[in-house]
């Protein structure tokens, strides 16, 4: 239903289309120019696609190694940070005595005052003391660097204590991406989450126990991080993510875009497994997803980039492919059409000029410009145009020379009457005077002569042998007893069609070159028999017979076809052979080229044999 409802929808244009040849040119044309410009477009850009793809991992795999080695170093330094190194023992006894020895509350508080001045990323130190449930913290107040001492609630039950206590290596990692809730914050130091990114607590343990004695927090600020993370090549649209094996966030660019993903899961799939890459898709884009995990901790460092963005240089080489492809297109189509013209308008010309001469207009010409087909083609038409004009001058000539001819043959009806009444009146005065040979040779004449006129081109066998007594009678009177016939007939062969007058042909050869060449007597024999391929006439005379060279020549001469024949330019001995020669042509015209006549002589006679295929005259004509 669909496709006859475009079909009538388009049809209007296709029928106009079709209806130039131009039209079918320039459609043609532009089908194969959108088809090519669209093919490359697609082609290029899926390999730019892909190059940006591999590219992008390529460039951001390498950035976050990098970053993600200086970031497991700035972690490392801080871990070192918070251990007393050599002077653990001494910070440790600090530690258990420092609430009834001054000196050691004074070396705690320098402990905490010259750490806090070894780093710039510092924001606060805070020092529990486990046994005694207070604290010591260091902050920068008014340019000066002060350590205050602070009453505080049992810690057993914050979040980050717990996991440093669960930790093998007595530390934890405090966020503050995440805002916190009233009961995550009962009970934790008074810390400013807006300036620093994250809280380090080291769990000070006893070193002949192992019982915690104290906590060290250090809360550092992003500065050095932000230092670290500007390696990291930033565009819009594209998010960063610091994510800690606990897939804690700590360092994050969009704190949206990181719940979001967190709610969809893709924190879960950051596994060794992917290769550092996947692809991943949330409410509105799909993103390729590049993330380092440090080797020692397994921290992650997380890049989600958008394919759109990645796309961006190949949609634009893509759009500028197709601005490009549609002006090439509409400078193809100009020159199309101008060529399609150009090209279309001789045919146009001779389309017309064709009409023309169907209709009868035979002065119709087309024009010749150029060498090329069309113009071969148009000068084959006005060859054709000034031959089918000479042919039907030729034909109106012909028509008044058939009239002509018309008009003589009705003038020359009388002559043959006038003659068999003239030949007529001569055999009944022989008649009355007793004249008997007279009158057989008056009659005999006549009769030939009713025969040789007749309209007929071929008859049966047994009217020729007729014929051909008549014709030896007349022969007779002029020979006598010099000229002896024998037949030898086959009864089978007297229905035969031949042409007429053919075997006089034979007959009259022999009387010219044997009986009118000697003296004595000359039998001539008409003999008639078959052979599986042909039926055989044969006409024999025992003569003076033929040379070889004379013999060869005939042969020769029957070899030539008939149109080939110049009468001015034919030799005097073919001139003799004529009547062979037409009577051989005659025989292959009606009977085809099985037909012939074969001649054979030595000096004790010639024999003359007319083959004619089995089956007669209507094998062939």
């Amino acid at each position: 239903m669909i496709k006859r409802t475009l079909y009538k929808l388009f049809e209007p244009v296709l029928e106009r289309v079709s209806r130039r040849l131009a039209n079918k040119l320039i459609l043609l044309f532009t089908i194969i120019i959108i088809l090519v410009v669209a093919s490359l477009t697609f082609i290029s850009y899926g390999m730019l696609r892909k190059e940006s793809v591999n590219n992008s991992i390529s460039s951001t795999r390498s950035n976050l190694l990098l970053v993600g080695r200086n970031l497991e170093s700035y972690l490392d330094g801080i871990g070192q940070l918070s251990l007393p190194q050599i002077s653990y023992d001494e910070f440790n006894y600090a530690i258990l005595h420092e609430s009834e020895d001054y000196a050691s509350k004074m070396y705690v508080e320098d402990y905490l005052k010259n750490l806090y001045f070894s780093r710039s990323d510092l924001e606060a130190i805070y020092l529990y003391v486990i046994k005694e449930h207070k604290y010591y913290y260091v902050t920068k107040e008014n340019y000066n660097i002060t350590v205050r001492v602070v009453e505080h609630p049992p810690i057993e039950n914050l979040p980050w204590y717990k996991r440093a206590l669960a930790s093998p290596f007595n530390r934890s990692y405090q966020s503050f991406v995440k805002e916190r809730t009233p009961e995550e914050s009962q009970g934790d130091y008074p810390i400013n989450s807006e300036k620093s990114f994250m809280g380090y607590h080291r769990l000070l343990r006893s070193i002949v126990t192992r019982e915690p004695q104290a906590v060290l927090s250090l809360y550092f600020n992003s500065s050095v991080t932000d230092e670290i993370m500007k390696d990291i090549p930033f565009s819009d649209g594209e998010h960063l993510m610091y994510i800690s094996p606990d897939n804690e966030p700590f360092v994050v660019d969009d704190r949206e875009f990181y719940l979001q993903s967190e709610q969809a899961g893709l924190l879960e799939q950051l596994t060794p497994a992917q290769g550092g890459r996947l692809t991943w898709s949330d409410t509105e884009q799909k993103y390729l997803v590049m993330y380092d995990i440090s080797q020692k901790e397994g921290w992650k460092l997380v890049k989600p980039i958008p394919y759109k963005q990645i796309y961006e240089a190949a949609t634009t080489t893509r759009k500028l492919s197709y601005s490009i492809g549609l002006l090439f297109l509409i400078v193809s189509v100009v020159l199309v059409s101008f060529t399609s013209n150009r090209i279309t308008n001789p045919l146009k010309n001779l389309s017309l000029q064709m009409k023309r001469f169907s209709t009868g207009s035979f002065d119709a010409e087309a024009a010749v410009d150029g060498n090329d087909e069309i113009a071969y083609l148009s000068r084959h038409f006005n060859k054709m145009v000034e031959k089918t004009n000479e042919l039907i001058n030729e034909r109106y000539k012909m028509k008044i020379v058939e009239k002509n001819a018309v008009l003589k043959a009705l003038e020359a009806e009388i002559n043959p009457h006038f003659l068999y009444n003239a030949l007529q009146a001569i055999s009944t005065k022989a008649l009355k005077n007793n004249n008997d040979d007279i009158v057989e040779m008056v009659d005999n004449l006549a009769l030939t002569l009713r025969y040789c006129i007749s309209g007929r081109d071929v008859v049966q066998a047994r009217e020729e042998l007729k014929h051909i007594e008549r014709y030896l009678a007349l022969q007779k009177a002029r020979f006598g007893s010099r000229m002896q016939v024998e037949y030898d007939w086959n009864d089978s062969l007297l229905e035969l069609r031949i042409p007429k007058l053919s075997i006089q042909t034979l007959v009259e050869n022999c009387i010219k070159h044997a009986l009118e060449k000697v003296s004595s007597t000359v039998t001539i024999r008409i003999e008639a028999h078959i052979t599986p391929a042909h039926s055989v006439i044969s006409v024999l005379d025992d003569g003076p017979g033929i040379t070889e060279q004379r013999l060869q020549q005939v042969l020769s001469s029957l070899q030539i076809q008939w149109e080939d024949r110049g009468g001015e330019e034919a030799e005097e001995g073919d001139n003799e052979s004529i009547g062979l020669k037409n009577l051989n042509t005659r025989l292959k015209l009606l009977y085809g080229e099985e037909a012939g006549l074969v001649i054979a002589g030595d000096e004790h006679g010639t024999r003359i044999d007319m083959r004619l295929p089995r089956g007669g005259l209507g094998q062939h004509v």
